[in-house]
């Protein structure tokens, strides 16, 4: 039911599930552990890997960079890089928006 849900989206659960490590490795790499990064962590790196593994790895061919010979191999090496590279920008991102929320009283 969910893979039919995944495949409808044009999403592979493999690679899905490839993020979903990413961005659970770097929520666990965290010193602090915030409950909005070890929820937001695994989503957005499955999200971010769903979403463009197939993109990255597309270009990467088409720049002639070597790739293994195994497809799938790549494909899952690839998802799961982006989940972890997702979480840095996410990170960021969550600072950013944290700050603009809540700045910080100016100090006298």
């Amino acid at each position: 039911m969910l893979n039919d849900l995944l495949n409808a989206l044009g999403i592979k659960g493999s690679i899905v599930v490839a993020g979903l490590a990413g961005g659970v490795l770097r929520a666990l790499s965290h010193r602090r552990f915030k409950l909005r990064e070890m929820v937001a962590s695994p989503i957005c790196g499955a999200l971010a890997a769903g979403y463009l593994t197939v993109p990255v790895l597309h270009y990467i061919k088409s720049v002639g960079l070597p790739l293994p010979a195994d497809d799938v191999a790549s494909t899952h090496a690839a998802a799961f890089l982006i989940g972890v590279c997702a979480m840095w920008i996410a990170d960021i991102l969550f600072e950013i928006i944290v700050r603009w929320i809540r700045p910080r009283a100016a100090a006298d």
